[in-house]
């Protein structure tokens, strides 16, 4: 919307929708001294808050264009979205996405892509010094990196059940991934296992690499002051115990056009229990616990 006023080629459409904006989704903006950058910070701060949203549970939204993100960090245009099942950065769903563009590793990047575009429409309104104005929407946009960063770590220290901050966290993190991507372990099922009180007996936890990795971890959640049983129901917290896989996804919908009520009728019970456990595997598909 902010493109297609910034189009006009006048201010005062884009003046309008900008006061608009401000008043519907930003009011504490109207105390800042530089409205219209005060505005971009907070739009950036919704997006890299859905964007952590988005990477914690796995989800791709597969058409992130700038006319599917809003400025209330919601989101929106739910098209060839789906949930990573191994993990793998690189993972797209969106069949006309051959160059990986809006991978699930990418997102982050494309958001700060789409942030820039819409810095480029409230240059008018920063300065009327158009250098003035890029200089200081190109600072703004240059900070979304590490403000996601950090809200990223955060998310992922608390799907490991980490309280506290720590310099080591970052590899503990990395590693993980690493492991993660080379196993082609489940990125669900692997959170939900390691928020049990006891590692379920899997092949794929007998790989040397990860059980070094277990003991890394076994050991920071020792440094915590909380105990374990705080750590392990942060874990539970923040790792979906169900998510709407594509095979339920497309078991559903051939149902629907079956008219097959029993298949129709599953995909909504399981998404109740989005944070729960409390789910029977069998509602979910063949030995994974995620569904």
């Amino acid at each position: 919307t902010f493109q297609f006023a910034a189009l006009q080629g006048e201010t005062q459409p884009l003046q309008a929708l900008f006061d608009y904006s401000v008043q519907r989704h930003f009011p504490s903006v109207l105390e800042k001294e530089s409205k219209p950058l005060a505005f971009l910070d907070a739009v950036m701060d919704k997006q890299a808050d859905l964007i952590v949203d988005w990477m914690r549970v796995g989800f791709i939204h597969g058409v992130m264009n700038t006319d599917n993100m809003a400025l209330s960090g919601e989101t929106i245009d739910y098209g060839p979205c789906a949930f990573v099942d191994a993990y793998d950065p690189a993972t797209v769903f969106s069949s006309i996405d051959r160059m990986g563009r809006y991978s699930y590793g990418n997102q982050p990047n494309i958001a700060q892509w789409n942030l820039a575009r819409l810095a480029e429409t409230l240059l008018p309104l920063i300065d009327e010094d158009s250098g003035k104005a890029t200089r200081l929407a190109e600072e703004a946009i240059a900070g979304f990196g590490e403000t996601y960063k950090e809200k990223w770590f955060s998310m992922m220290r608390s799907k490991l059940g980490l309280f506290e901050e720590k310099t080591e966290d970052e590899s503990l993190v990395a590693d993980l991934l690493g492991w993660m991507e080379q196993a082609q372990a489940d990125y669900t099922n692997t959170f939900l296992d390691l928020s049990e009180e006891k590692l379920p007996e899997k092949e794929i936890y007998l790989q040397h690499t990860f059980k070094q990795w277990f003991l890394r971890w076994r050991s920071r959640l020792e440094q915590e002051e909380q105990p374990i049983e705080s750590s392990l129901s942060l874990m539970r917290t923040h790792n979906p115990a169900v998510i709407p896989r594509n095979l339920q996804g497309g078991a559903s919908s051939r149902g629907c056009r079956e008219r097959r009520p029993e298949t129709i009728g599953r995909a909504p019970q399981c998404s109740k229990g989005t944070l729960s456990q409390s789910l029977e595997p069998q509602a979910l598909s063949g030995s994974a616990k995620a569904g």
